[in-house]
């Protein structure tokens, strides 16, 4: 089948409101235990771009690690695409410091746009797209997990295909519906709109969930994956890299 007229048959993508961060903390984690492995060990269709490491954001990592069930996932979504289509991965798990640099640095960015803005509002326009950073064992931040990855979609040489925004763009052309709302599109918007339509069908098959408000975050076994896929609880809470340090600390505990 031409790839397309298989963009053109794909479901569009549903409106879904944003979480109840107060509900979303109150799903139960049971953690599997499952380790961090990183995504350069996977084979193509899958690339793989640290990006905010490439951006020299402090204290990112230049690899992404996600837990061995995402991995797998994610390796059957890549296989599972069109010829000549594949995945980047953007990010994974993301070190406290990077969640709390990012949070605080969109927040200051709102409120020198909008100075109006009062508290509560101010940090529900942050939330928007970036979650509160949290280590806490009940409610960690979903890219704390290694559950929460950053995905977008690249043509046969490895270069991003138009989603419609930048990646991390924080505009409401972002959120993955976005272009499903519009009455009338340009043909480059149908394009975006259709590589959209292909990333959140081909994820939502092998099991992941996506955060509304950016079509590039996906979720499996965290507690976002539980809100949004109606799963009892999360199986992934906070973890850690396996780093010779954290060995120590654990084994003389």
């Amino acid at each position: 089948m031409p790839l397309t007229t298989l963009l053109s048959d794909l479901t569009p993508i549903p409106s879904y409101p944003a979480p109840s961060w107060e509900t979303l903390r109150s799903v139960s984690i049971e953690d599997n235990g499952e380790s961090l492995v990183p995504m350069s060990l996977a084979p193509a269709p899958i690339k793989v771009f640290p990006a905010y490491a490439r951006m020299g954001i402090p204290g990112a990592i230049q690899e992404c690690f996600v837990r061995e069930g995402v991995y797998r996932a994610l390796l059957a979504a890549a296989r599972s695409l069109p010829e000549g289509i594949g995945i980047i991965v953007l990010d994974g798990w993301r070190p406290w410091r990077v969640q709390q640099y990012l949070f605080d640095t969109l927040h200051e960015a709102i409120q020198h746009q909008q100075p109006d803005l009062d508290e509560a509002a101010l940090l529900e326009r942050t939330r928007e797209f970036v979650s509160v950073p949290s280590r806490e064992p009940t409610a960690p931040s979903p890219h704390l997990t290694g559950g929460a990855v950053d995905v977008t979609l690249c043509d046969a040489d490895g270069l991003p295909l138009d989603m419609g925004t930048l990646f991390d763009e924080a505009l409401p052309a972002s959120h993955s519906d976005y272009f499903e709302q519009l009455e009338t599109l340009t043909s480059q918007q149908k394009k975006a709109r259709d590589h959209r339509r292909l990333l959140f069908n081909t994820m939502k098959q092998q099991g992941f969930t996506n955060l509304p408000s950016e079509w590039w975050h996906y979720d499996f076994g965290d507690q976002l994956w539980a809100y949004y896929g109606a799963h009892d609880q999360a199986c992934y809470g906070p973890a850690e890299l396996d780093t010779i340090e954290n060995r120590w600390r654990q084994q003389l505990a």
